[in-house]
């Protein structure tokens, strides 16, 4: 049996971009995704807590250190320019690995810098 925790999060990042006319997804910085151990093309769950809007998407990369959190095509419609961002990654783990487990979670400013990494 395998459980599935989260396994890393980017926490409070705010939105930069919209592009509807883009073909999905979401474009991240790659430096938070380094810190947070996200891969390019994973699947993440997107909370938007300024309207509520829960979504499942894959993640681009952005520029490093460009502070980039911009929503992809039909994605670009949940959120605008400003409202704060939870984004999440989920992994499978054996039960003796879920025990010990504590997830990643990038802390960032309202500019998306990394101030903080827990885990």
């Amino acid at each position: 049996m395998h459980r599935t925790l989260l396994y890393a999060k980017i926490h409070n990042c705010t939105l930069t971009a919209a592009n509807v006319n883009y073909v999905g997804s979401i474009t991240i910085d790659q430096s938070l995704l380094d810190a947070a151990g996200i891969l390019v093309h994973e699947q993440v769950h997107v909370v938007n807590v300024a309207n509520g809007e829960r979504f499942v998407t894959y993640v681009i990369p952005g520029v490093a250190n460009s502070g980039a959190i911009e929503l992809n095509g039909a994605a670009a419609r949940l959120g605008v320019v400003g409202d704060r961002l939870i984004v999440m990654s989920y992994a499978q783990f054996q039960p003796e690995e879920a025990t010990n487990h504590e997830p990643r979670v990038v802390f960032v400013n309202e500019n998306n810098c990394i101030v903080e990494i827990r885990g």
